[in-house]
């Protein structure tokens, strides 16, 4: 009599659930916007104040009226998308990608704060994005620090 054979576990096995769910995508796709919108507003269309002849806004004109909220659209997406990827259907939302989740928002949040304490002052406007923001970057670190908590509701 043979011995049973152990049980392998599928990758996609219903226990698990799928990889690519439409919420992952979707979370996935308000990721890489958020990011993507601040990266081109800060490198194409906003101006750098410290050159001695700053060019013109470049990009679309709305965006360039936009000004600081343009943060707000990117941040707000990247939170927005971190937070649906905390759901269950998500591979981020069970299992051990709970607590990488939890604990990345929370470091992320925790080094955006210290980062901006320790380069604050005369030396702030040297560091990308933190120089626009301002004060702003505690509330940056600190939403982080709330998508953290969004993954803490779901551990188990």
């Amino acid at each position: 009599m043979s011995k049973p054979k152990a049980k392998q576990h599928d990758f996609l096995a219903p226990v698990r659930g799928p990889v690519f769910s439409v919420r992952f995508v979707l979370a996935l796709v308000l990721i890489v916007v958020g990011i993507a919108w601040i990266a081109y507003y800060y490198l194409a269309v906003r101006t750098d104040p410290t050159l001695i002849d700053p060019p013109a806004s470049g990009g679309p004109k709305f965006l360039a009226d936009l000004e600081k909220w343009n943060y707000l659209i990117g941040f707000g997406a990247l939170m927005i998308g971190l937070m649906i990827s905390a759901h269950p259907d998500t591979p981020l939302g069970r299992g051990r990608g709970v607590v990488s989740g939890m604990l990345g928002c929370f470091l992320v949040g925790l080094l955006w704060i210290c980062t901006f304490y320790m380069i604050s002052g005369p030396n702030l406007d040297k560091v990308a994005v933190f120089n626009d923001l301002g004060q702003y970057n505690l509330l940056v670190g600190i939403c982080f620090m709330a998508v953290g908590f969004t993954f803490a509701t779901r551990w188990e």
